[in-house]
């Protein structure tokens, strides 16, 4: 490779290929842009890629950094995979641009610059990096999707067999821990020595540790072989935490450090500093070294590795595959915690934080946001589809589906018949029928000419028409050539530092997780704002670029961009300005919050090893960041959230007090606590920066002493005795207090935090063992509810806020407290998903709905239809969310889950001028029988009671009851509430779980349809159709013994259901396209046209 720097420097770009061992690419191209048309001129290519030399403008200099941006869109066109080499006249400057695309996230635009005099070795080292990457992204689009999934099935298997070993191994571990006398708090310390020692035993496989790759081992077996009296865990390991890692390397301590532990880095960070655990313990502390020796062994067995090489043996354990172990199994059912898979994590983030910052710039440069912008859906509206929308969108449908589509015409219905045949894989989404695949295309294009047209201009409607957000956020950024523009969008994600002495630290986007578990969503705003840096720096670089390429000097106003460019890229290489990007997200954007401890240390744990993950043997390793003050254990509803609820209590408890204010000295402690924090963050992403251990300890016993305070205070509410020790205990045990206001201060002080996410703990009331206070929706009785509203208290007035949660938010009448909270001056958004025939989580039996929040000036609530899928389709399931509008007004506390403008047609009309089916009860008369559990996909109801032997004697089922009605209703009635209409209307309406009195009472019937004789003789023909077809399931149960239950095969009897519907139609004004909808509703599952059977009434 010693001809590279020599073909740079002679800008024979042509022979530089050919000696890299690319091919001859003969024909060039040319791109017009603003008028001018550049040639680009071929010089070589390699398996789809082409390389192309761009020559300069008349003015013989390189394009400005937007024409760069629009040669390349322009050049896509002819050839999607390219790279162009931007040259000058004088033969001075090179400008290597390219677009790096991954599977699954935006593609970014990167651009490397040299210029003669300046030496080559890092455009060597970036050109080599490059052909690497381009290399890897043509045989992504041969073996990609296969490898992708492969990897996917591989990594659940070591998941399982990994864990299966280790979660005994750290049982077994506990067991010797000696000194710590709760289960709990030995639990604690487990987690944070098995933490550390995972991150160490990644460390020594890329030779970080006295460039041993067996160090831990090692040092062991001569601690044993020397027969200390001493454990290894006092002689050798806490020594090595300590001092090894946790002191600072000076002229003083370094040869004795590197004497006792051979060559380790200086690491800092919290997880080597000492932890509470180990204050509060101290020489009581000891581990056996049989502990050790078990748990090295079981590490041993398996690869341990920081890149993201292919699973190829089922043995090797990366930082990803570790996250995904503890996400899938730390997170215990019994605290009502679930695994929240990457497809939900990302939606969630993405779907917070890229609005969060976009209404954060414009508030500041609306006129010139908006000039900038939106503009772009217009230029390229596919380009914001993700590729399962636009699947089979262009192609002609057969005849037979064709001849469907128009509605005005006669006999839709028998038009429509094949509609419910599979449709055509060129057309189609795995799994979909015809029906469902010409929704999907008719909502693409409806989308489209939306955006063709310049009708989509609001943050709002990104989340609305489920537009592919990161790639449009960066697109926005990268092709930003206004410098306050491109500024705006920086300080608003990464804050400021002040670069005077009277400018005040700015805090970056702030991202709160309140029950961050091990950091599935804190992990998932990593990755969304790893790229938004990026596209920064990329554009203020090329800001910077065209500056230079016209000889203009730095004024003042670009001083700033030119600090930030080169704080980040100081290390010269794209692994360390990744590493500073990714420090800098860490500490100033992600906090999380979890009541259990040692969930936390993981999250730390996880956020360390994707740092380390970027560093290879030889490389300086910087301090980690210490994130201690980000990532705390607590009770996240429990504790003082505001400085109203903080100064409440304080001046409640002073009030006898005439003299002295108690607030007054807390409001000065806490503003000594704001500088020190701000300067603990600040100091952590200066190159080279970082905190040390007293300045540390200052600011944990700043807050410890205000924490004490305010924990006497919260104790007495509690009607506890805060100067009684036991009493006290116990409750600081049971409760574990968080005060907000003063463990996050300084982001509570300026408004809160701008985005809060996550999937809060499903628990009831009577499901923990502790209560709180001074919540509006105490009378849910639900944990996850009052999470919520915990979390809007700690939401900055336009910030946004996303969690996923059971179905029940939009279909009970407990949530109709927390509804009004989230959708009071905002847009609120709720997408709906089944748990049959797939569920989105894995370990639970549960529909969840996954809420957005935005601030808006005017609310609006949008909805999805309940969506079902089947496990094989779930990569298509997020792309395809299809929000509809909710009328303003609402008539109940249901949220409606529409699919659909033609849903709110339907269910406009059924509320209109009909009655609820209660008006039609009555205390006596004849009986309507229906089950109040089973039925997913069909609902039960008849006019006799069904039979059912217990251990062979009659009797009467448990899930059966019944309502009362006259005798001339019940079988109209019976026909209604079997009909298709009824079974969308409990669909759209209720929690889907059960079959309650409500969702039958509150059903809109027309009176005239209870005299409609048709609908008699329909009722009276289904109920004897479902006798035909029904027959005895027999059970075995351990607790009631044999059962015996008429079951029926409603499925049998949909044509004479339709039959009902077509007339309904006319009472409830049904066009011919709705009625067709009715019918045809969830036809594919209701009717085992997807995998699988439909159950019947069970």
């Amino acid at each position: 490779m010693s001809f590279i720097p020599k073909r740079l420097k002679e800008f024979d770009f042509v022979r530089l290929f050919n000696e890299l061992g690319w091919d001859q690419l003969t024909v060039g191209l040319e791109a017009e842009v603003g008028g001018h048309v550049y040639s680009l001129q071929p010089v070589a290519k390699k398996k789809g890629v082409q390389v192309l030399e761009c020559l300069p403008g008349t003015d013989g200099n390189i394009p400005a950094y937007a024409i760069r941006q629009k040669i390349e869109r322009k050049v896509t066109a002819d050839a999607r995979e390219h790279l162009i080499i931007f040259t000058d006249a004088a033969q001075t400057r090179q400008i290597w641009q390219w677009v790096a695309r991954a599977p699954g996230r935006p593609t970014q635009y990167r651009e490397v610059k040299w210029q003669q005099g300046q030496a080559t070795e890092l455009l060597e080292q970036k050109l080599k990096a490059i052909a690497f990457d381009l290399n890897e992204e043509e045989s992504l689009t041969v073996f990609g999707v296969a490898e992708r999934l492969r990897g996917g099935f591989d990594r659940d298997n070591v998941t399982k067999k990994f864990y299966r070993v280790f979660q005994a191994q750290r049982e077994a571990f506990q067991r010797f821990i000696e000194g710590i006398p709760t289960d709990d708090h030995a639990r604690w310390y487990t987690a944070v020595v098995i933490d550390r020692l995972m991150f160490l035993w990644f460390l020594q496989e890329k030779y970080f540790l006295d460039n041993d790759k067996r160090y831990l081992r090692n040092r062991l077996d001569t601690h044993c072989t020397a027969a200390s009296g001493m454990s290894f865990y006092k002689a050798f390991l806490c020594p090595l935490f300590f001092r090894g890692f946790a002191e600072e390397r000076t002229e003083t301590n370094r040869a004795a450090i590197q004497a006792e532990f051979g060559n380790v880095p200086y690491l800092n960070g919290g997880l080597f500093a000492e932890h509470e655990l180990e204050r509060e313990h101290g020489e009581a502390i000891d581990i056996p070294d049989a502990a050790f020796a078990a748990l090295f062994q079981f590490f041993d067995e398996w690869d341990w590795h920081l890149d993201e090489r292919p699973l190829a043996t089922g043995k090797e354990i990366n930082p990803d595959v570790l996250g995904y172990i503890f996400e899938k199994f730390v997170n215990q059912k019994q605290m009502g915690a679930y695994y929240t898979k990457e497809d939900i994590t990302e939606y969630i983030a993405k779907n917070t934080i890229i609005p969060c910052l976009f209404d954060k710039v414009r508030r500041e440069h609306a006129a010139a946001f908006d000039a900038h912008v939106w503009p772009l859906l217009q230029e390229d509206p596919r380009r914001y589809l993700y590729p399962a929308m636009l699947h089979g969108v262009d192609e002609e449908y057969p005849e037979e589906i064709a001849v469907g589509i128009d509605t005005g015409a006669p006999n839709l219905l028998e038009r429509r018949k094949s509609w419910n045949k599979p449709a055509a894989p060129s057309h189609a989404l795995p799994t979909e029928i015809w029906r469902e695949t010409i929704a999907r295309h008719q909502r693409t294009r409806e989308v489209l000419a939306k955006l063709a047209a310049g009708e989509v201009r609001t943050v709002s409607d990104l989340i609305t028409y489920n537009l592919n957000i990161r790639q449009f956020a960066q697109d926005v950024i990268e092709r930003c050539t206004d410098p306050a523009l491109l500024r705006a969008f920086w300080v608003a994600l990464a804050g400021r530092l002040p670069r005077k002495s009277n400018e005040k630290f700015r805090h970056g986007l702030s991202v709160l997780d309140p029950t961050c578990g091990s950091g599935a969503f804190l992990f998932a705003a990593l990755q969304i704002l790893k790229p938004l840096y990026q596209a920064c720096l990329t554009a203020m670089s090329g800001l910077l670029a065209d500056e230079a390429i016209h000889g203009r000097p730095l004024g003042d106003k670009w001083k700033d961009i030119e600090e930030t460019v080169e704080r980040f890229h100081a290390g010269g290489t794209d692994r360390q300005c990744d590493y500073a990007v990714l420090k800098h997200i860490i500490v100033h954007n992600l906090y999380g919050v979890d009541i259990e401890a040692q969930a936390t240390e993981i999250a730390k744990l996880r956020l360390f090893l994707k740092l380390v993950a970027l560093l290879e043997p030889g490389d300086e390793i910087e301090p980690l960041p210490d994130i201690d003050f980000n990532i705390r254990a607590g009770n996240t509803l429990v504790g003082y959230a505001s400085a109203a609820e903080t100064e409440r209590a304080v001046m409640g408890a002073e009030q006898q007090n005439l003299f002295t204010s108690a607030w007054d000295d807390i409001r000065i402690r806490l503003a000594a606590v704001e500088q020190a924090y701000n300067n603990f963050q600040i100091q952590q992403v200066q190159r080279g920066g970082h905190v040390t251990p007293e300045d540390k300890q200052a600011l944990r016993d700043q807050l410890a002493e205000l924490e004490e305070t305010l924990n006497g205070h919260l104790c007495r509410e509690y009607g506890k005795n805060p100067k009684k020790p036991k009493e006290y205990k116990a409750w600081k045990t049971s409760h574990k207090p968080f005060h907000w206001y003063v463990d996050f201060y300084p982001i509570m002080s300026t408004g809160g935090f701008d985005v809060v996410i996550g999937n809060p703990p499903y628990l009831e009331f009577k499901e923990i063992d502790y209560n709180f206070r001074g919540y509006v929706t105490l009378d849910s009785g639900a944990v996850h509810v009052v999470c919520m509203e915990r979390s809007n208290n700690l939401l900055r007035e336009n910030g946004c806020m996303s969690m996923i949660v059971p179905l029940a938010l939009v279909s009970t009448q407990r949530m109709k407290s927390i509804q009004r909270i989230l959708e009071e001056g905002r847009n609120a958004w709720y997408a709906n998903f089944a748990w049959r025939p797939a569920k989105l989580f894995d370990t639970v039996n549960r529909a969840l709905t996954i809420f957005v929040v935005a601030p808006s000036s005017k609310s609006s609530v949008y909805s999805t239809g309940y969506t079902k899928w089947t496990s094989d389709t779930r990569d298509d399931l997020i792309p395809c969310i299809a929000y509809s509008r909710v009328p303003d007004s609402r008539p109940a506390f249901w949220i409606p889950k529409l699919s659909n403008s033609l849903e709110l047609s339907l269910l406009l009309k059924l509320m209109n001028g009909n009655k609820p089916t209660i008006q039609f009860m009555s205390k006596n008369g004849a009986k309507v029988y229906y089950r109040t559990t089973g039925g997913l996909y069909w609902k039960v109801f008849t006019d006799f009671a069904p039979r059912f032997v217990l251990n062979g004697l009659p009797g009467s089922s448990s899930r059966e009851t019944h309502f009362y009605s006259s005798v001339r209703y019940v079988k109209p009635l019976v026909a209604l509430l079997s009909s298709n209409t009824f079974w969308w209307w409990y669909t759209v309406t209720s929690n889907l779980r059960d079959l309650n009195p409500s969702d039958i009472q509150n059903f809109p019937i027309p009176e005239a349809a209870l005299s409609d004789s048709r609908l008699k003789q329909l009722g009276n023909s289904y109920l004897e159709d479902l006798g035909r077809n029904s027959s005895m399931l027999v059970r075995e149960q351990k607790k009631t013994g044999r059962t015996e239950t008429q079951s029926f095969k409603i499925q049998k009897s949909k044509a004479i259901i339709d039959d009902i519907d077509r007339a309904l139609a006319p009472h409830y004004g049904f066009s011919e396209e709705e009625l067709d909808y009715i019918i045809n509703y969830d036809i594919k599952y209701r009717m085992g046209l997807a995998d699988g059977e439909a159950d019947a009434d069970e």
